[in-house]
């Protein structure tokens, strides 16, 4: 083995050796940083999808548990019997502790005249958690209180996109509406947070109203829909169960209801991204090792080069273990050199991208929720994985041009031109 001294002059030669030749030491180290900077720049593009994705699907509501009834077959009639009722969400917010929030919704299916034509929108009735429950972002106005629901004030908020088409001037907000034979006063105008997958009764032309309006209206005292929001993530599929139970006890035996969470969506994207991300570091790791066996050409050329100097330095003492740790040092120092290098560019990128989207002048173009959901997160595991990697495809691929060098005899070596 080397002692302290002996591994300071190997590195040192080994450092000259490169500087001799600094156009060949970086085009060797080029592969090598390309390598490891696609292992920093896959995982954070991986990790920002999955977390832009889940983000996405758990806005909708990772907590949250949706009840329905299955529609009947030909040869079987819809009982009122076994119709969602304001009984039913009463007994699920008493009954479930593990519950934090319930709701209610009954959609019709109705028209409003803008611009002189019919247009078709859905009006749906929703009981007074609905919002703390589908979290809707009110972008002007305000949302329902108490006093709406209670006293069946004949007010409703309307989406963007029916906003706009009813209201072209932009002034929504203390406008009235007449939807099919209904008048209302619109109080807001708002928006899902999240796209919702076609799995939500609010379109993209909706309008909401609370829910004893459209009971009056339609004489039906029943939801279609029952929502119920599980007070951690840990109790969805408890709730899930549970809702069936409570459902399946106040019911027939013959009604069927559909009882779901968003659980396994959001369990089957953060699939989908471990197996992407594991997918892209093999393609960034086979880009590290034809970095390697570049690495291995040219030091198998560098030791030809050399090999009257290796036969100076052995006439004049140096052990083979000197040096094949001098050709092991040369391999290290390119593919650790490019692997700092790599690993820079694929911290710089991301950073100066989130940097760039957090200016508000790009903020103020893109919003600033899409701004914040964008930023590229560092994985330092990849860092730490990119480095290792690379000084470790230097060792192997270096190994075998070094212990070439190393088994060279001294006389033939002196005597090579």
């Amino acid at each position: 083995m080397l002692n302290t001294t002996a591994w300071k002059e190997t590195i040192q030669l080994a450092l000259q050796a490169l500087l001799a030749n600094k156009v060949r030491s970086i085009l060797t180290m080029l592969g090598v940083v390309i390598g490891s900077a696609s292992i920093v720049l896959v995982v954070t593009t991986s990790l920002a999808g999955r977390r832009y994705v889940i983000s996405e699907i758990e806005a909708v509501g990772s907590n949250l548990v949706q009840a329905e009834l299955l529609n009947p077959t030909t040869s079987e009639n819809v009982a009122l019997a076994d119709q969602l009722t304001p009984g039913d969400l009463q007994a699920i917010r008493q009954q479930l502790p593990e519950v934090r929030k319930a709701a209610g919704t009954n959609d019709l299916r109705m028209s409003v005249v803008s611009s002189g034509e019919v247009q078709p929108i859905s009006l749906v009735g929703i009981t007074e958690e609905f919002n703390d429950v589908r979290r809707l972002i009110v972008v002007r106005g305000r949302y329902f209180d108490h006093d709406d629901m209670m006293w069946r004030s004949k007010v409703c908020l309307i989406t963007e996109q029916l906003a706009s088409r009813v209201f072209p001037d932009g002034n929504a907000v203390g406008g009235n509406i007449t939807i099919g034979e209904l008048h209302f006063t619109v109080i807001g105008v708002f928006r899902e947070r999240a796209a919702t997958f076609g799995l939500t009764e609010i379109s993209e032309e909706s309008a909401i109203i609370p829910f004893p309006l459209i009971r009056d209206y339609t004489g039906a005292d029943y939801f279609k829909s029952l929502y119920a929001q599980a007070d951690s993530p840990e109790h969805v599929s408890l709730v899930t169960e549970q809702v069936a139970e409570v459902l399946k006890s106040r019911h027939r035996r013959e009604a069927r209801y559909r009882v779901w969470n968003l659980a396994s969506i959001l369990e089957a994207a953060r699939s989908i991204s471990r197996a992407l991300t594991l997918l892209l570091i093999i393609v960034a790791l086979i880009a590290l090792a034809i970095s390697g066996v570049g690495i291995m050409n040219i030091m198998l050329v560098t030791v030809t080069e050399r090999t009257h100097e290796i036969g100076i330095r052995k006439a004049i003492g140096a052990t083979r273990v000197a040096i094949l740790c001098q050709f092991l040092a040369e391999a290290v120092l390119i593919s650790g050199s490019g692997a700092l290098v790599g690993i820079a560019i694929g911290i710089a990128i991301p950073l100066s991208t989130t940097f760039l989207l957090r200016l508000p002048a790009l903020a103020s173009v893109l919003g600033d929720s899409v701004s914040k959901e964008v930023a590229l997160p560092i994985s330092w595991a990849s860092v730490v994985l990119a480095f290792v990697v690379s000084c470790s495809t230097g060792l192997i691929f270096g190994y075998l041009p070094a212990s070439r060098a190393a088994k060279l005899q001294p006389t033939e070596s002196l005597r090579y031109e």
